[in-house]
């Protein structure tokens, strides 16, 4: 018989401890305990390996690959029988520098004749001793040409003198170029032999930590004084690996050799242009647009590639075909198109039926209009003898005015007795006598005269609205200390509005909202948005597109390193006329929709140099990328937004800060350099007051940051109050508003003090604005009460490109440097 077992039932629950009722479970016995272990936590969704040592040899073999594949892909257009040279701009930072003598030297180096009549943006030296070919670019002291050139070099020769120092313009050549970024920098210093001896180390060393402030890699300054020194520099440049600015390798650019144009049939000023010279960055397609500064956007209609041998290698040939072939043309279906914005359809808003207020408004106006038409309609003009009164002009009865045509019988009857004749020449004089003697007046319905204030004639109107130069002057004295007090203002009560009290404040702040979360409450970004945003693209994903945009660049036909020939459609004569062989001309490859208009964003932050106020809408002019346009923009608070993507507007450009400027501009795919500069006036003479030439002013420097037309930017505006009674956390608020209507309208508002405390509107005391307010806590006597109202602003439709062509002669000469005393201006850089 088997043994009888005990029955036992199964827990369904165990016991759990809870972890801090525990014995030594505090925090220092704790740590004491474990002493210094901390616990491992399992990675999720890994599978966790021990790594060997043969695992780490090939990971190291895998990168040392990548790194020499790169290399090999960064040198590849340098080498080989049609190799492209490597661009080298020379820019000369002092006064008075001839930069044609340090192309001397460097020539001279490896026994070559230096071209002198050859133009200074073609000299090409093939260094056969090297196997590299290098394309010196001689610019001039134009802001814009140095630029131009930093934004396609591959290496650039900074310009220095031992006796003369760098003066305003080269400083600020210099923290341009480092703004937009640039590459390998060579410091080059002449006349270095003409300083004593013990002097020369301290010379070139002060000018090495001059050039470190703007290019921290530069370690020390080259000269060319001698072969050996000249030769030094020259294999720098060839044997160096060229350093790639990220922003301008991921898309296409050219260094233009030589342009053609070939005017239409239609239109002389209008053809095709024929572009030639080396693809660099990214591949060529020629179903993408080209940008040329200050013409903008064109159609590319072929691209041809036009091989160029080296001349010692063109023997060493065999049967191979250097005549220009077809490379590639444009799909009509995946070309992209020259429109730039999206046309709104008015008849496709929403159209709602107008409700019984604006019925009575409309008619409220239509009675006043028929009023004001009769009131019109009664008025007449008499002609009553010179000086009689307005009372008794009143008395002349409908159609016998003193002087009128229809007189009566007795008048006519002594033109004849005078002997007048409607035919005879002395008419016109007789009635020119009559019109002297007798005054218009006009009177209404009742016969009462109208009395109007004299009309000034034009001549005393035009010496009012001249001004004298003295009060013009202390008009814009007082302009910007008006500007200086606003921005002042806005440091010290950021925000702060007055409340009006000659209009109701739910009329003058109707469009504000107020928000219980800045970052939190919600806030459609789609609703009452301004026609503007009609015309703008959006990308669903922006991220996305971008990265689907860059690898479809790769796949491009014409591939970096080659020398082609590029064919563009509808490009105006003067864009061919303003191409000059002794001045960069640069073009850039767009890629897929970086021609559609959207809200573009970018950061900035303030130029130290430049103390005056910036307001926002302000005109400026920004250097985006390879693009250049005159601009309002918007700033706002750069920030990380809330769920609701809500960021707060800022009126002025503050020192200090990195705010983000909000404009409508093309798309820009990737991060660009931004620099903001200040437009020289149309009327400027382009000098200072003591002669000096007016440089352009920077404003600020930044980065682009993205195109996202939800962001929302929300202005806002604090009305403050002061307490008047106080009793423990109820206090009567006044002087925030004026009326009991306004005191209702805001009451769902919340309300919070300077001093920490929130609260909101109980209720109404009175009919001067006064209110009950109830707190968290009891507020102080000299607290002060605030409300936040927020409205959502939008940028201005005023972006225009920024031509060179189009501006005044005192605009264009704030971009060029004067010439020093015995120089040769600079013909190109100069000519207007």
């Amino acid at each position: 018989m088997a043994k009888e077992e005990a029955f036992h039932h199964r827990a369904s629950l165990k016991q759990k401890n809870k972890p801090f009722k525990r014995r030594f479970a505090t925090k220092n016995e704790m740590r004491d305990k474990s002493k210094g272990r901390t616990q491992r936590v399992n990675i999720k969704g890994k599978v966790q390996r021990k790594h060997t040592r043969a695992d780490r040899r090939n990971a190291l073999r895998t990168e040392q690959r990548k790194k020499r594949d790169q290399i090999i892909t960064n040198t590849r257009i340098f080498t080989g029988r049609h190799r492209a040279p490597k661009i080298v701009a020379v820019i000369p930072l002092c006064p008075g520098l001839d930069m044609a003598e340090t192309l001397r030297a460097l020539y001279g180096s490896v026994e070559e004749q230096f071209p002198e009549k050859a133009p200074r943006t073609m000299r090409v030296l093939n260094v056969g001793r090297f196997k590299q070919t290098v394309q010196f670019v001689e610019v001039g002291r134009n802001l814009l040409d140095i630029l131009d050139i930093a934004k396609v070099a591959d290496y650039m020769i900074m310009g220095l003198s031992a006796s003369i120092e760098v003066d305003a313009f080269g400083e600020q050549s210099l923290a341009a170029i480092q703004n937009q970024g640039h590459p390998t920098v060579f410091p080059v210093v002449q006349g270095l032999e003409d300083v004593a001896v013990k002097r020369r180390g301290e010379v070139k060393k002060s000018l090495q930590s001059f050039m470190a402030h703007f290019f921290p890699e530069i370690d020390r300054v080259f000269t060319t004084d001698s072969q050996t020194e000249a030769l030094t520099v020259l294999r720098m440049i060839t044997a160096q690996v060229p350093r790639g600015v990220k922003w301008r390798e991921v898309r296409p650019y050219m260094l233009a050799e030589a342009v053609e144009f070939e005017p239409s049939q239609e239109d002389p000023d209008v053809g095709k242009l024929a572009i030639t010279g080396y693809v660099r960055g990214a591949n060529l397609s020629a179903n993408r647009l080209i940008h040329i500064p200050n013409f903008g956007d064109f159609q590319i209609e072929c691209i041809y590639n036009v091989p160029v041998a080296v001349e010692e290698a063109k023997g060493n040939a065999i049967e191979e075909d250097d005549e220009p072939t077809v490379l590639d043309r444009p799909v009509a279906t995946l070309q992209d198109s020259l429109v730039d914005a999206n046309e709104p359809n008015q008849m496709a808003n929403e159209q709602t039926w107008p409700e019984e207020e604006e019925m009575a408004a409309w008619k409220q106006q239509m009675e006043m209009l028929e009023e004001e038409e009769e009131r019109q309609a009664g008025e007449r003009v008499v002609r009553v003898p010179r000086g009689t009164s307005n009372y008794q002009a009143a008395w002349i009865p409908d159609g016998s005015d003193a002087g009128s045509d229809s007189g009566s019988d007795s008048d006519s009857d002594l033109d004849m007795m005078n002997g007048s004749d409607s035919g005879s020449g002395s008419e016109s004089g007789e009635e020119e006598s009559d019109n002297e003697d007798y005054d218009e007046i006009r009177v209404d319905a009742q016969g009462a005269a109208i009395t109007d204030e004299p009309a000034q004639d034009d001549d005393a109107q035009s010496d009012t609205e001249m001004l004298s130069p003295e009060e013009n002057a202390s008009q814009l004295k007082a302009y910007l200390h008006e500007r200086e007090r606003q921005n002042r203002d806005d440091l010290q009560f950021p925000d702060e509005v007055d409340t009006p009290m000659e209009i109701s404040a739910r009329q003058r702040f109707a469009r504000f909202r107020g928000l219980q979360s800045f970052r939190t409450s919600p806030w459609d970004a789609y609703e009452n948005l301004p026609l503007d945003y009609a015309r703008i693209f959006q990308f669903e994903n922006m991220r996305r597109t971008q990265q689907r945009v860059m690898r479809l660049a790769e796949d491009a036909p014409a591939k970096s390193g080659m020398h082609v020939r590029v064919i563009l459609r509808a490009v105006p004569q003067k864009v061919a006329q303003s191409f000059s062989a002794d001045r960069p001309f640069v073009v850039f490859g767009l890629l897929q929709y970086e021609h559609q208009m959207s809200v573009v964003h970018f950061t900035v932050t303030r130029s130290d140099a430049y103390l005056e106020p910036v307001r926002s809408k302000d005109p400026l002019v920004v250097h985006f990328g390879f693009r250049r346009y005159n601009v309002q923009p918007l700033f706002s608070q750069h920030s990380r937004a809330g769920s609701n993507g809500v960021h707060k507007f800022e009126r002025f450009l503050q020192h200090g800060t990195v705010s983000v400027a909000t404009i409508y501009a093309p798309i820009q795919m990737g991060t660009v350099p931004v620099a903001l500069y200040l437009p020289t006036p149309a009327g400027s003479a382009g000098f200072m007051a003591d002669g000096s030439p007016q440089l352009p002013t920077l404003v600020g420097t930044g980065s682009s940051l993205d195109a996202n037309p939800s962001r929302i930017l929300a202005k806002r505006i604090i009305l403050t109050g002061a307490p008047y009674k106080i009793h423990k956390r109820g206090a009567v608020i006044r002087f925030m508003f004026f009326s009991p209507d306004d005191v209702a309208w805001f009451k769902p508002v919340q309300m919070y003090t300077k001093h920490g405390r929130v609260g909101h509107i109980s209720e109404s005391l009175g009919t001067h604005g006064y209110m009950k307010c109830i707190f968290d806590g009891p507020i102080k006597q000299m607290d002060t009460v605030c409300m936040n109202l927020y409205k959502r602003v939008f940028p201005k439709w005023s972006t225009t490109m920024w031509a060179e062509h189009e501006q005044s002669e005192a605009q264009r000469l704030q971009w060029v440097a004067p010439a020093a005393e015995g120089e040769d201006k600079d013909e190109d850089a100069m000519e207007l």
